[in-house]
């Protein structure tokens, strides 16, 4: 092998070791980018599950409400308290679209952390997904319960009116 080839040799040696460190800090800086996007998506996730949760919490507490407003429309309809039975009523009917906007909410956030999960396909958003799920079920369980309290509430106060 004459001087002029191992020049060459030794060049291109150069530029490929130029090359693979360039390719080692592109790789470090993608990486880094996305652990902070897998970091920021387990953020999004939990508070999706948490908005979820919550929201159906307030469906229940709504539904609640409801039941109690119309346990109150009932008596003061029994009483003949006709503004009374009609207030009931109308509380009921608020906390019944309080449920169903409950229920909107937590839905909306299921689907966001289901949306997640798909993405990540990790376990922890898969089970944040599900727990987002489980509280969508619950908040709409407590809204048809509301509505079905409104309803009674309003026929209540129909009969007080009577």
């Amino acid at each position: 092998m004459n001087v002029d080839s191992e020049k060459i040799i030794y060049a291109k040696l150069a530029n490929l070791e130029i090359e693979i460190n360039d390719l080692r800090q592109n790789y470090l800086i993608v990486n880094k980018r996305y652990t902070d996007a897998l970091e920021s998506l387990k953020d999004l996730t939990s508070h999706a599950t948490e908005a979820a949760i919550r929201a159906a919490t307030a469906a229940e507490k709504a539904a609640l409400s409801s039941r109690k407003a119309a346990e109150a429309a009932k008596a003061a309809a029994s009483e003949h308290v006709v503004i009374a039975a009609e207030e009931a009523a109308e509380a009921a009917e608020a906390a019944a679209g309080a449920a169903s906007e409950a229920a909107a909410a937590a839905s909306a956030a299921s689907a966001a952390a289901a949306t997640i999960a798909a993405q990540q396909a990790e376990e922890t958003a898969i089970h944040a997904a599900n727990e987002a799920a489980a509280a969508t079920k619950r908040a709409a369980v407590a809204a048809a319960e509301a509505v079905k309290m409104s309803n009674e509430a309003s026929a209540s106060a129909r009969k007080a009116r009577r």
